[in-house]
Formats: C-alpha cells, sequence, structure tokens
C-alpha cells in the first residue's frame, strides 16, 4: 500500500517531501512575537496534535501548537524557525486542528539562506503568499519556490493558533561530501518511505531519522502476522549511488523484533515520483542487496560483506520475516553528484 493510501485527499507533495520543519529531524523554533497561550516549539512536533479537554496551565486553556494572546494595538503576529536542513520546500501543511475558535485566520511565509540564525540585515523572501485559514483542519498550500532555504518567517494574522507546521521539501546534499560516503537513505539526506504492506504501530517514518529510536514507538512496527507472506517497505534513497555498508537496528523491539530481514534494489532513476504504483509493482522483482538475515532484539546489525555488488541503485525493498518492529535503517554509500543522480 502507499505511505498516504488511507489519506487520498493530500497532496504528492507530501509523499514525495521530506518534512524540514520537522523537530524530530532537527528543526528549531528560534523566535516568537509573542507565546502567552502555547510555544512555538510544540508547533513543530511530528506527533499529531491532541486535544485534552479539562487540561489548563496558569495562561489558561492547554493547547497543543503555537498560540499567541489576542492583540489589541494592530499588527499581526510572526515565529522564525530554523529548517532541520537547507532544502528547497515543495508544498506547507498548516494544520489548525482542535483550534476552533482560536485559530490564526490567515498566514504568509517567507524564506531565507543564511549560515546563521536570522538577524535584523537577514533578507526574507515571500514563498507563501497571504493564505486564508479555517478551523480544526489541515490547510495544503504548494510552494513555487525553486531555491534552498535554511529558515522560514510565518506569519499570522492577526494572531491566533496553529497545531502544526509542516513544510515538505528536498534537502540540499552537502557539496562538500563528494567523494565521500554518506547515509544515502537518510531523511536528511533526500530519503523518503514510498509504500509499506503494513504500518500499525509506532511512526514508520522514524525509520529513516537521526540517532537511535527513544522507545518502541520510535519506529516501523507492524501488526502480528496472521497470514502467509512477509512485511515491507519501500524507499527512494536520497541520492543514486553504490551501497557499501548496511545498518539494521532493532532497539527496543525486544519480543516483537522481526526474525530475518533482506533488501532488494534497483536503479529507477528514470522513474519519477508519480509513479509509486509501478515501482511497488516492480519491486518484487529487484535484484537482492542483502540476503536473508538474522536478526536479535534491542540491536545494531552491520552488514557489509553480504552485499551484492549491483552498482548504482537509487531504490530498495526493505523486507522483515515475517513481520515486526525495526528502529531504523541506514544504508551507506558513495552518492553520484552526476546529472543523472536523484
Amino acid at each position: 500500500m502507499s505511505a498516504t493510501e488511507t489519506k487520498p485527499d493530500i497532496p504528492l507533495f507530501v509523499r514525495t517531501g521530506i518534512n524540514l520543519a520537522s523537530a524530530g529531524l532537527g528543526a528549531r523554533a528560534l523566535y516568537a512575537t509573542d507565546e502567552f497561550f502555547a510555544p512555538l516549539n510544540r508547533m513543530l512536533q511530528d506527533a499529531p496534535a491532541i486535544f485534552v479537554p479539562d487540561k489548563f496551565d496558569a495562561h489558561g486553556k492547554w493547547m497543543d501548537g503555537w498560540e499567541t494572546r489576542r492583540r489589541r494595538g494592530g499588527g499581526h503576529d510572526h515565529s522564525v524557525i530554523s529548517l532541520a536542513a537547507p532544502g528547497r520546500i515543495l508544498g506547507f501543511d498548516i494544520d489548525t486542528s482542535h483550534f476552533t475558535g482560536n485559530y490564526a485566520p490567515a498566514v504568509m511565509v517567507e524564506a531565507c539562506t543564511s549560515d546563521h540564525d536570522p538577524d535584523e540585515s537577514t533578507r526574507w523572501v515571500e514563498i507563501l503568499p497571504h493564505k486564508p485559514l479555517g478551523p480544526s483542519a489541515h490547510h495544503y498550500f504548494n510552494c513555487k519556490s525553486f531555491e534552498s532555504w535554511t529558515h522560514l518567517r510565518v506569519h499570522i494574522f492577526p494572531d491566533g493558533g496553529i497545531a502544526r507546521f509542516r513544510a515538505y521539501g528536498i534537502p540540499e546534499l552537502d557539496p562538500s561530501t563528494e567523494g565521500q560516503d554518506i547515509e544515502l537513505s537518510a531523511a536528511l539526506n533526500g530519503g523518503r518511505i514510498l509504500a509499506f504492506s503494513d504500518a500499525h504501530y509506532g511512526d514508520y517514518m522514524r525509520l529513516l531519522a537521526p540517532g537511535r529510536g527513544v522507545n518502541m514507538g520510535d519506529g516501523w512496527e507492524t501488526r502480528r502476522r496472521r497470514t502467509p507472506g512477509h512485511d515491507w517497505m519501500v524507499i527512494a534513497l536520497g541520492a543514486r549511488g553504490q551501497v557499501g555498508r548496511v545498518e539494521v537496528d532493532t532497539a527496543h523491539f525486544k519480543g516483537n523484533f522481526p526474525d530475518r530481514c533482506s533488501i532488494q534494489a534497483a536503479d529507477l532513476a528514470v522513474f519519477g515520483d508519480g509513479l509509486t504504483d509501478a515501482i511497488v509493482t516492480d519491486s518484487m522483482f529487484w535484484q537482492t542487496l542483502l540476503p536473508e538475515v538474522q536478526l536479535t532484539a534491542d540491536a545494531v546489525h552491520e552488514y557489509s560483506d553480504q552485499l551484492a555488488d549491483l552498482g548504482s541503485i537509487t531504490h530498495i525493498r526493505f523486507n522483515i520475516f515475517p513481520d515486526g518492529g525495526v528502529s531504523r535503517l541506514r544504508l551507506f554509500g558513495r552518492p553520484e553528484w552526476s546529472p543523472g543522480s536523484i
């Protein structure tokens, strides 16, 4: 199934992009004109916003997002965030979930590129013009900017709250790593999950996140399989390259780790992001990069000598047998910086 099959109305950029405003990937809340009711850093959290009816704090109703006080003297509020990695923005998901009478009525987004946190001399460029927002809903907006950005300034008019702010894009590979091995599968390098058989538990997007999982919910876990077969996931690498080392981390998965795993791979540089169904079908016949290997509980498993020499690849199919949970998957190799790279 597609990673977005259960949400058919969301746009393509959500599936093909990486949320560069993800706190879990390293995005940071730098500044807000006001955070009276709810702090800015909540707006960057990865988990869906929640609502707790009877939860209040010293400032009033507790809200899961960023919320400013009611303005009485004109003007509007804004905030500044540092993206998890420099990159081109494909589109936004501005989510006002649970904000009903206190949502921000409109939004506008500016961007800049800087090797330090923005200051008064920073030049900002508008990349999302004024857009209306409504109560308790996801608002998807395409971004037509083709430049690479490091920081965003989010304006709300005149005040109010946003539950989650997501900026989906394509991370920019650091050119200083040319000729070196990098983590080709990392989300911060552009690795992205295209489809999976099941993701009943946990947060499957964290499979390609940095660091080790903090608990059993920080990774990909399938439900218990009661029929023949096995579970799988199809992943597009952040860059075309040759894989020399693989890590499979089952951190915190002790009674529910997969018995075995394998990896198939292919070079699909000619495929586009809109051909997910074709890629999934094709993946059943890809060549074997890593043959079936045994996994153990709560451990990092490293493989290099077991890898087949398939040359440059762009996509992998990660198979687990028969089911279970994996915290992180990492494929290391040397990216190709030619025009044919993805």
